[in-house]
């Protein structure tokens, strides 16, 4: 079995606080939908912006980076990459966490 990356690790963090904020606002056996888990935002773009999940770079980067990772953006303190902020990396961690739920994988 392989060894899962600290990105799919964190992934799955997102899938579990995601089910976990449906849970506890939603009746049992009610379907879920991204609409639903995106909680008011249009998109995880804005989710991730308006603060909906984490909010600090460093937080951001410790879920979803490995250590070496860590130590090339020190901690956060540099962007992930030229088109990117980390809020933006986190709203694709999302998205993917979204999908994982709607297709059941979570």
């Amino acid at each position: 079995m392989a060894r899962k990356s600290a990105w799919q690790k964190g992934v799955e963090l997102y899938a579990e606080e995601l089910l976990e904020h449906f849970n506890e606002n939603y009746e049992n056996g009610e379907p879920i939908t991204e609409e639903k888990l995106l909680n008011g935002a249009e998109n995880w773009s804005q989710y991730s912006w308006g603060g909906s999940a984490l909010i600090y770079d460093y937080e951001i980067v410790e879920r979803l980076c490995n250590p070496s990772e860590l130590k090339k953006t020190k901690g956060g303190e540099r962007r992930p990459n030229a088109r990117e902020e980390w809020l933006d990396t986190q709203a694709r961690a999302l998205f993917q966490a979204a999908r994982l739920i709607i297709e059941g994988r979570a």
